[in-house]
């Protein structure tokens, strides 16, 4: 049994992890790590896991965690697992961590988007950034995982066959997405009350959302050139869920036939991104709960643009659910152990 720990198991992504990784049957979690919840008892805080969880919250103490398990998770606000991974840790456990702390290789992008200081930049250069539709190989041999953003997953493997295969031009790109209100953590937040979020839709972060970096990271790498994409993210009132819809003008005249097959090369073979019928548009509702991406494209030859979709759970795929799968190709395990769960509907 693969024994986990979790440093910010009350949080959302913190909760999704407890409930995949109790139904993972290689997994016993030994640690419910959290700051705030020391010593309280874990069902009480999620009555869900009520006769599930016997166990108390511990705090984040990863040096005594690494002593006891073989993998943790850091479902943490930005800087925390930087401020506590070192060289001991990482000689005895590996380290999936859900912030954007490993994720950008320029530490001074960081520390610009972030405005914080990076308090480990010698482990940036070796962590692994997790997507495993793409660095697959690289994630079973690293120490170190950067688990990637919800927004960034769902952005870029709605783009990614486009750009890796050169049909559209990269600097034209332009993102719309919308997430649900677990997004924004569980803190307490004005923003974030019933009657703020409830019937209404907003636009936040505009011009400046600090995903965007990473987005256009990922995503100069699948083009060989330096990208620079508009990202605006929205929130609407819902729970769960992210809608990617991106634009981005075509180099060429292509066909429906073609785009698929390049779609096809990519993901043909990968089990959680589902490429859609023709015209059938991603939503929400049909990957809700689950690790799966939809995926889908319609060619505009009035603009000689390309509409690129991508629906997906910003708790699962776009984090818990990431994080396990990355964990199953670090252990050598098949990479949809615990993960094979069907959408939730209604």
């Amino acid at each position: 049994m693969i024994k986990a720990g979790i440093i910010g198991a009350t949080g959302y992504a913190g909760a999704e992890l407890v409930r995949l990784l109790l139904g993972h049957k290689d997994v016993e979690i030994k640690w419910y790590g959290s700051r705030s919840y020391v010593d309280q008892a874990y069902a009480s805080i999620y009555q869900n896991m009520f006769q599930l969880v016997d166990e108390k919250c511990l705090d984040d103490n990863m040096e005594a965690m690494a002593d006891q398990v073989d993998v943790i998770f850091t479902a943490t606000p930005q800087g925390l697992c930087a401020s506590l991974v070192n060289e001991n840790v990482l000689s005895k456990v590996k380290i999936i961590d859900l912030s954007a702390d490993f994720r950008i290789k320029d530490v001074n992008v960081y520390e610009k988007w972030y405005g914080i200081e990076h308090k480990a930049p010698q482990y940036i250069g070796e962590a692994v950034y997790g997507l495993c539709e793409v660095n697959r190989e690289k994630i079973k041999q690293a120490r170190l995982i950067a688990n990637p953003g919800c927004y960034p997953t769902c952005s870029f493997l709605s783009i990614y066959p486009c750009v890796k295969e050169g049909l559209i031009d990269p600097n034209t790109i332009i993102i719309d997405a919308k997430s649900g209100t677990s997004g924004a953590g569980r803190g307490a937040k004005v923003d974030n009350l019933f009657c703020e979020v409830n019937e209404n839709i907003k636009a936040y972060g505009v011009a400046g959302h600090r995903h965007t970096p990473e987005i256009e990271e990922q995503l100069s790498y699948a083009a060989g050139e330096p990208v620079l994409i508009n990202f605006t993210p929205h929130l609407v009132p819902m729970q769960r869920g992210i809608l990617v819809t991106a634009y981005a003008s075509l180099k060429k005249d292509v066909t429906y036939e073609e785009v698929k097959a390049v779609y096809d090369k990519y993901y043909d073979k990968e089990y959680f991104v589902r490429v859609l019928n023709k015209d059938v548009c991603p939503q929400t509702r049909w990957v809700e709960g689950s690790n799966f991406v939809d995926v889908n494209f319609k060619i505009d030859p009035r603009t000689k643009r390309i509409i690129m979709m991508g629906a997906m759970d910003n708790l699962v795929k776009g984090a818990a659910g990431q994080a396990v799968q990355n964990m199953n190709l670090l252990f050598g395990l098949d990479e949809k152990t615990g993960l094979q769960m069907a959408p939730l509907f209604p």
